[in-house]
């Protein structure tokens, strides 16, 4: 836990996410971008031989379907955590040696943890891009190509972002000029909000 005097002149409060109810609430996510990209892509191309070539490759046991698709997911979810990491390390005074990288084990939920606090917008913009990266810009290249396998990946990987979109909505509202730092063992942050008036503290 992070304590007042590490930051003179702050006032430190706690912003947390439930890790459970962002795994409920991701099931409502995957339906909500199943919809959203899943529509416009039904509009534009015939699914029914992807469909079928999909899952003859599934069902075929002399393909390694189930393999490549598991490299891909933990390919995705490497690239995911790693965006976080370079674009937190990218406003650290401290680079990458602000970074850690690692998974909540109890709820196998990896993470990217940056342990110097950062203003709130360059916070922002680290907490989205993977979602825009291998989320949000996947799904609209595979709507206009017609990459079926593309828009699994892209779906699963807007859904997987639930606890991003989380701890935004936590934050949004903040002052630009206060500071984020990401909580070391929960999901979440602290925001530092520096204080004018010393009788305040």
């Amino acid at each position: 836990m992070i304590e007042g005097e590490n930051y003179p002149g702050y006032v430190v409060e706690t912003r947390l996410i439930s890790l459970y109810k962002a795994n409920i609430v991701g099931l409502l996510f995957f339906v909500v971008f199943i919809l959203l990209y899943g529509i416009p892509f039904c509009l534009l191309w015939d699914l029914k031989e992807e469909l079928a070539a999909i899952k003859d490759s599934l069902y075929n046991k002399a393909s390694n379907a189930w393999w490549v698709y598991g490299i891909v997911i933990i390919i995705g979810v490497v690239l995911h955590e790693l965006i976080h990491g370079i674009v937190f390390a990218s406003f650290a005074k401290q680079g990458f040696k602000s970074i850690k990288f690692g998974i909540i084990w109890k709820m196998l939920t990896p993470y990217a943890h940056c342990k110097e606090p950062l203003r709130v917008r360059p916070y922002m913009l680290g907490v989205v891009m993977p979602f825009l990266l291998v989320g949000f810009l996947p799904a609209i290249y595979s709507i206009f190509t017609g990459n079926l396998p593309l828009l699994f990946f892209a779906i699963f990987f807007s859904g997987a972002a639930v606890g991003d979109f989380m701890i935004l909505n936590l934050i949004y509202k903040e002052n630009k000029d206060n500071l984020v730092l990401d909580h070391p063992t929960e999901g979440g942050c602290f925001i530092l909000k520096k204080v004018t008036n010393p009788a305040d503290l």
